[in-house]
């Protein structure tokens, strides 16, 4: 019986998601990191001994050559940590047209994550952990507007719908997926002092100063309950489970546990990221 296992985890440059990898490594385990820059990424992989793919989610050609390299390395894959992400000016669309925080912090993970199906289902018993945030409780999804065309796209309007998206694709992977033995979290790492807003004016003018420190944690702090879950690896007990840090079921917008919003998201994103 093969006792290695496979993970993977996106945005794993620096902050959380480097943390989470240093975490995670270890003899017995095959490791993945991914992320938009290639310096950063290339010292964690060295610290880490993991292999690097460097990719940008806001093109979403670079995240299918991702999804490729990814097979290529893993037959299987144990675990896939969504943590790429970030808060985007709406307005600074992406090359494939798309508001920026719905693509990178839903569309490209999904993409990701569905392109890599076979590889999570061959492991029989795979997790699948999508970083979200508290945030989601101001997001709405509007499934005839989902880039913000229509209604005026506010940024922590437009973050806080990309991260509620993060739960309900976490559901909708629950209710499709559970047969091939693969379970989904979400969870909420707290608000981390880390380049989470770099993307943002506002909200990186403040993660850029001393302020960033006033109620905020460190990315090892913010990494905790990820590796935990990682861990504790296709526990069917934490399917479809929304985490606020360590605490199961936080709280979340209204349309969260909606089953046509649920499916309609997944419906709208296959078809958007389908080849056409």
């Amino acid at each position: 019986m093969n006792s290695r296992r496979t993970v993977v985890i996106t945005g794993a440059s620096d902050g959380i998601g480097a943390e989470t990898a240093r975490a995670l490594a270890a003899p017995d385990v095959d490791l993945i990191i991914t992320g938009r820059s290639a310096g950063k990424l290339a010292a964690v992989a060295e610290e880490t001994g993991a292999t690097a793919f460097t990719a940008d989610f806001a093109v979403l050609d670079e995240v299918r050559a991702l999804a490729g390299q990814i097979a290529e390395q893993a037959g299987t894959i144990d675990v896939l940590i969504n943590n790429a992400g970030g808060m985007f000016e709406p307005a600074r669309h992406t090359v494939d047209g798309h508001e920026p925080n719905f693509q990178i912090n839903h569309l490209a993970p999904f993409l990701l994550t569905t392109a890599l199906h076979d590889r999570l289902a061959a492991a029989k018993g795979a997790l699948v952990l999508n970083t979200s945030s508290a945030g989601n409780r101001a997001g709405r999804v509007d499934l005839s507007d989902l880039d913000l065309q229509r209604r005026r796209a506010f940024q922590m309007r437009a973050y806080g719908t990309s991260k509620l998206m993060n739960i309900l694709f976490t559901r909708g992977i629950a209710e499709r997926w559970s047969d091939d033995g693969i379970v989904s979290a979400a969870v909420h790492p707290g608000p981390v002092a880390s380049s989470f807003g770099r993307d943002s004016f506002a909200v990186g003018l403040l993660y850029r100063t001393p302020l960033r420190h006033l109620g905020t944690i460190t990315p090892a702090k913010g990494a905790t309950p990820l590796i935990a879950l990682a861990r504790r690896g296709a526990d069917p007990e934490i399917n479809g489970v929304y985490f606020d840090r360590h605490r199961a079921q936080g709280r979340e917008a209204p349309q969260a546990h909606d089953r046509a919003i649920i499916d309609g998201l997944w419906a709208a994103s296959a078809d958007l990221v389908a080849p056409h």
